[in-house]
């Protein structure tokens, strides 16, 4: 068998969710009883069966953050291969919804602003969130 990822493991697909307001984004700290507790992450989650990409996000979401997103802007697509799960991030700019963000799953939420050059203090990132922020960084995402 080939060194390829695809080949050997399932692929995850997952819908994330890159939420801006006022030149700040949103990361949300995994909770216990997932893998990777405890580290920082952009929100979204798994896309189920007959869902498209914008559909899963919204749900998760709402089962997540209590907010509804009125629409959401395809930003790319990144594979980053974990231990546990070979996964596909659909990634989303998402700039208007209902509510406020707050953690459903009683999980922290932070509000970041980083421009390039900058970093952030919240650690553990996990690695495919290092590498979104990077990207919003190069793109001048949030300037």
């Amino acid at each position: 068998m080939s060194g390829n990822p695809l080949q050997q493991r399932p692929v995850t697909e997952v819908a994330v969710g890159i939420i801006l307001q006022q030149g700040q984004f949103l990361l949300a700290k995994r909770p216990d009883g997932k893998p990777y507790a405890g580290y920082w992450e952009f929100p979204g989650g798994k896309i189920e069966a007959g869902e498209t990409v914008h559909q899963a996000l919204a749900r998760e979401l709402q089962e997540e953050l209590d907010i509804y997103i009125h629409e959401s802007l395809d930003w790319g697509v990144i594979e980053h291969d974990y231990p546990h799960a070979y996964v596909r991030l659909h990634l989303y700019l998402v700039r208007s919804w209902d509510g406020t963000a707050k953690g459903q799953e009683g999980q922290e939420l932070s509000w970041q602003s980083i421009s390039l050059g900058s970093h952030i203090d919240l650690e553990p990132l996990l690695p495919a969130t290092i590498i979104i922020i990077e990207m919003m960084q190069q793109k001048n995402l949030l300037d």
